[in-house]
């Protein structure tokens, strides 16, 4: 009987877990949402404003390539300390 017991409790506590992250996620989804609501207002200004979103992408992509070929030629950290 202790067993059949332990067992419902152990079903009880899954389940009231699984209800509150169920909850939670629905309030992330909403959390979300506004943030993206927010992003497209940003957006929406700094094109209003003139500035090239999508040239920007282009140049930061651009800068983090150089910067990884850059990193490959650098010295381990390991040659560096044994100077």
């Amino acid at each position: 009987m202790a067993e059949q017991v332990s067992k419902n409790e152990q079903i009880g506590f899954h389940k009231g877990a699984l209800a509150t992250l169920a909850k939670e996620r629905e309030e992330m989804q909403k959390v979300l949402a506004i943030v993206e609501q927010l992003m497209q207002l940003h957006i929406k200004g700094l094109k209003d404003l003139g500035v090239d979103l999508v040239a920007q992408a282009q140049e930061m992509q651009k800068e983090s390539k150089q910067e990884k070929k850059l990193a490959g030629k650098k010295k381990p950290i390991e040659d560096l300390l044994n100077r």
